[in-house]
């Protein structure tokens, strides 16, 4: 009867908030061999930001932002390690020179947004600072990247991994102690539209004043503006 095997599953669900956690063991022995394999899988937790901080504090996880260097550098979380996913593209094939032009003359130029790779190190370097039993808190700006980072570390033997849902940009004010020159919900803000509310403010100043003006003054908004 070799060949013919026999397996067990034991799953628990443990629900904390808006994570979910399924650590799975799954124990497989050969009639033959005898031999016995121990396999443990959990899912990823998702927290919002107050959740988030919990698992700071109370059971110490450790802060890992996986934004790109500029995101990073304008605002983030105090004492955290920073692991981008993505990293500036700066390779001069053809390909790239034309996708890299297009893109700054366009989100580039409007968000704010680099042009980016896929960081071929980024396991590495997360593995250079963490053991795979590590608590990790991974950041993104949306959630976006931090739930991809996540599946690369389970991959890599990872287990206790949690993200925030939506992002950094789901965050109330002061929730985290942050460094830098704005606020963590706004550090995806960058190019044209960060101005765009200003410029909509002066406009819009404007054209009340001149409504008013013409209103209240009707007689010299006439000489100022003579009909056609």
């Amino acid at each position: 009867m070799a060949g013919i095997s026999s397996s067990t599953a034991l799953s628990f669900t443990s629900n904390v908030g808006t994570k979910r956690l399924k650590p799975e063991i799954r124990s497989r022995r050969s009639v033959s061999g005898g031999r016995r394999n121990l396999r443990v899988t959990a899912e990823v937790k998702f927290v919002n930001g107050e959740e988030a901080k919990q698992l700071i504090a109370v059971e110490g996880y450790a802060v890992v932002d996986v934004r790109d260097k500029t995101q990073f550098e304008r605002a983030h979380i105090k004492s955290c390690h920073h692991a981008p996913l993505f990293i500036e593209n700066q390779d001069n094939d053809l390909g790239t020179i034309v996708k890299r032009t297009l893109h700054n003359n366009f989100s580039g130029l409007f968000f704010g947004l680099p042009f980016t790779k896929l960081n071929p190190e980024f396991v590495r370097a997360v593995r250079s600072q963490f053991s795979p039993e590590s608590k990790l808190l991974l950041v993104c700006q949306e959630g976006l990247r931090s739930a991809a980072a996540a599946n690369q570390l389970e991959k890599a033997g990872f287990e206790n991994i949690a993200c925030v849902t939506s992002g950094l940009q789901s965050v109330k004010p002061g929730t985290f102690d942050s460094v830098g020159s704005t606020e963590l919900q706004d550090a995806g803000k960058a190019g044209l539209v960060t101005i765009q509310g200003q410029i909509s403010a002066v406009l819009g100043t404007v054209l009340v004043c001149a409504y008013l003006f013409i209103t209240l003054f009707p007689d010299q908004a006439a000489k100022l503006l003579p009909p056609s």
